[in-house]
């Protein structure tokens, strides 16, 4: 007798195979820095350009300049995910709830500015007048940067760090040294902002770190920019205490 011949339906089921994520890679990472390195040298001449011209507030160029970059490098994922991909852009940087309350997220953030600030003292951060300092000279200037601070800046920055780039090293190095990792270039990006202070600089990359956890924690982008956003407001919520007190006097 020969052997009876298997039919589809004696066949064991099919065991389907978990999806990669995430689905991109370090070649999709080198594209999107050399895009990044680009539109920055771009910004940065046209921007400068453009005070040379107008003699404006710096505010009314830097904000607007900076919103572009964003525009511009979310824009570039996005055209990535779908092209390359056929993946939707949202979905893919996990803006998903984090299975958290959003009042404990955003105490979490709180919490890390008041550790932030304690160790800034510990350091014994200088203050120096730097661009940051500069652009937050007026009380207009203040409130604009205040309303990006907490909204569009923590929003794209987030996505970024801790939705394209975090999750791509957590899943080479592990969840301690990618999230690490990732809040390394974080920091640098602001290295310029604050007088090329290494203090700052180490701080914003604590406070990166922070952020990073959180998403780890949480699966959740979302999650990180609520932390973000509130980490932002305790240091605005001071500097306007701050302009605001020699006018009470």
């Amino acid at each position: 007798m020969s052997p009876e011949v298997p039919t589809p339906e004696m066949l064991p089921p099919e065991i389907p195979q978990r999806e990669s994520y995430p689905f991109w890679n370090y070649l999709d990472l080198a594209a999107f820095v050399l895009v990044a390195l680009m539109v920055l040298t771009v910004e940065a001449l046209l921007a400068g350009a453009v005070r040379a011209t107008l003699h404006v507030k710096p505010v009314f160029v830097l904000l607007p300049a900076q919103f572009l970059l964003y525009g511009v490098l979310l824009g570039a994922l996005a055209l990535m995910f779908r092209r390359y991909y056929g993946r939707p852009f949202w979905k893919s940087l996990r803006w998903v709830s984090s299975g958290m309350p959003w009042s404990f997220v955003a105490t979490c953030g709180i919490v890390l500015a008041v550790v932030v600030m304690v160790a800034s003292l510990v350091l014994r951060t200088p203050d120096i007048n730097s661009p940051m300092k500069e652009l937050l000279s007026d009380k207009s200037s203040v409130v604009l940067v205040a309303v990006f601070g907490i909204t569009l800046g923590p929003l794209c920055e987030e996505m970024l760090f801790r939705g394209f780039l975090q999750p791509l090293l957590v899943r080479s190095l592990g969840a301690v040294q990618g999230v690490l990792l990732a809040a390394v270039p974080f920091g640098l990006l602001h290295l310029q902002e604050y007088g090329y202070s290494w203090r700052h600089v180490l701080l914003i990359t604590a406070a990166g770190a922070g952020f990073g956890w959180m998403r780890e924690r949480t699966g959740s982008t979302k999650a990180a920019v609520i932390m973000h956003a509130s980490y932002n407001s305790v240091f605005f919520l001071l500097l306007a205490v701050q302009q605001a007190a020699p006018h009470a006097r």
